[in-house]
């Protein structure tokens, strides 16, 4: 019968006061909490192989309490065989997702990790592929973060960047599918970063050490339900929601006035600048925010695509700021294929059956009043502040492809030329739009924060049924 050695106990309460996986899930979990699953689990040697001395796996998993809810989580430990993964450690985080998706509670990896273990094979691939597998099914049913605390390489990138929101250290993250050494020889000196991965939009979180991660960490399981059933999630806030707004200013600074202070936290804040994705709160109330500036960009509407979905998952009501003059001309964008990044964008809206409040506070010309969530796609409201311009194309080209005859026969083709664009000016004020139903009011910009909460909580109880089909064929 196989005991367990009175030596192999003292590693395990010196790992419990000192390791680096331990001291992560105190500083994650609220003080107490944490309960490990699996810890005597180890991994098989061989011949090649007999480290007789590494009496625990590189990786710590079990469950614990955050802010009273229940998350499951796993932590790689580097200081434990350099966190390299092996079948068995592959087995303890499949595990995790298994009793996660019978209790309907989030998921937490901190990824710290060498690599494979390269001498047991195939087998350390095949746990890989159950990772994957087991992350692929809970994708949409319950929350999945991973943080880059170290080293995160190869097939355990791909893992990482299968959970919703990833959150990188700077300090000591590194993150990239092929050897950084080598991408340097052909000048691409920061690749493996976590800031490139940002930007490329691989990492949706970038702070400087662990601790900050972790908090972040925290902080997004605050905001987010904890399944796809459980529903709208409410915190505590002392921003009244009555309180009185300027709703005049860039996209960011509106952003800001309306949700509750100091409960926003963005998302892929790096990547395709032009579109900002955030979580916060209005009125306690979780919501997922989408602030459209400038030109839309190829970038920009998949980013936008890709947090609709997020929050139609889980059921986050999704809120939209517009002030976007039209689409991006450039040849990246249509090599992007745009058309294809336009339709992802309208699919995500169209399909998603979360409440949707769209709110334009500026410019809304051609394509992006349709695809940036107008009522045609599904809002189920859609206000106008009214500094609010909407129309098919901006006053000046429409000047210029509708009056030009006009100007240029006319005795002072200036005046004229003002006098069309003064015209075409008052075609899009946002009063034309809502007489047409496309908006449902045109709003005062102090009443912003308040209309927007109040439709909010109309909307807290909606419920849509779609027919049924096994998913929809986005565009690549």
């Amino acid at each position: 019968m196989n005991t367990v050695k009175q030596n192999t106990l003292e590693q395990y309460e010196e790992l419990l006061t000192g390791g680096t996986a331990y001291q992560r899930l105190d500083r994650l979990f609220d003080t107490g909490t944490f309960v490990e699953l699996g810890r005597f689990i180890k991994k098989a040697t061989t011949e090649f192989d007999n480290d007789a001395g590494n009496e625990f796996e590189g990786v710590v998993t079990g469950y614990g309490a955050i802010d009273g809810k229940l998350v499951f989580a796993y932590v790689q430990d580097f200081s434990r065989m350099k966190g390299a993964m092996s079948e068995a450690h592959s087995k303890k985080i499949v595990a995790v997702y298994e009793a996660a998706m019978k209790s309907g509670a989030p998921v937490i990896g901190v990824l710290d990790s060498a690599g494979a273990k390269v001498l047991e094979g195939v087998s350390v691939l095949s746990g890989y592929g159950a990772i994957m597998r087991a992350s692929a099914a809970a994708s949409g049913v319950i929350p999945q973060i991973a943080i880059v605390a170290g080293t995160c390489s190869g097939s355990l990138a791909t893992v990482a960047s299968m959970a919703d929101i990833v959150i990188g250290a700077s300090e000591t993250g590194k993150f990239y599918i092929n050897s950084p050494f080598a991408l340097a020889s052909k000048g691409e000196k920061s690749a493996g970063t976590v800031e490139e991965a940002a930007k490329n939009g691989a990492i949706s979180i970038v702070v400087k050490t662990v601790e900050e991660a972790l908090q972040n960490a925290r902080q997004l399981i605050s905001l987010l339900p904890s399944n796809n059933v459980e529903g709208s999630v409410y915190t505590e806030n002392s921003d009244s929601v009555n309180r009185a707004t300027v709703g005049e200013g860039t996209v960011a600074e509106i952003v800001a006035e309306t949700v509750d202070a100091g409960s926003s936290l963005e998302l892929s804040a790096l990547y395709a600048k032009d579109v900002s994705t955030l979580l916060a709160t209005v009125g306690g109330m979780t919501v997922g925010v989408i602030g459209a500036s400038n030109c839309l960009t190829a970038k920009g509407a998949e980013k936008a695509a890709k947090f609709v979905s997020f929050c139609d998952s889980f059921s986050v009501p999704v809120l939209t700021f517009v002030d976007c003059i039209g689409t991006a001309s450039c040849p990246d964008c249509e090599r992007a294929p745009f058309s294809a990044k336009l339709a992802r964008l309208s699919s995500a809206y169209a399909a998603s059956t979360t409440a949707k409040i769209t709110v334009i506070t500026g410019k809304a010309y051609g394509t992006v009043f349709t695809i940036l969530g107008s009522k045609t796609l599904g809002a189920d409201v859609v206000y106008a502040t009214p500094s609010a311009r909407i129309s098919v194309m901006p006053a000046e080209a429409a000047v210029e492809f509708i009056y030009s005859d006009r100007i240029n026969s006319a005795a002072d083709p200036m005046a004229e030329k003002k006098t069309a664009t003064d015209e075409w000016e008052q075609i899009c004020m946002p009063v034309n739009a809502a007489r047409n139903g496309d908006i449902d009011d045109v709003i005062a910009p102090s009443e912003l924060r308040m209309r927007v909460a109040a439709a909010l909580e109309m909307l807290s109880g909606k419920a849509t049924s779609a027919p049924y089909k096994k998913h929809g064929n986005l565009p690549l």
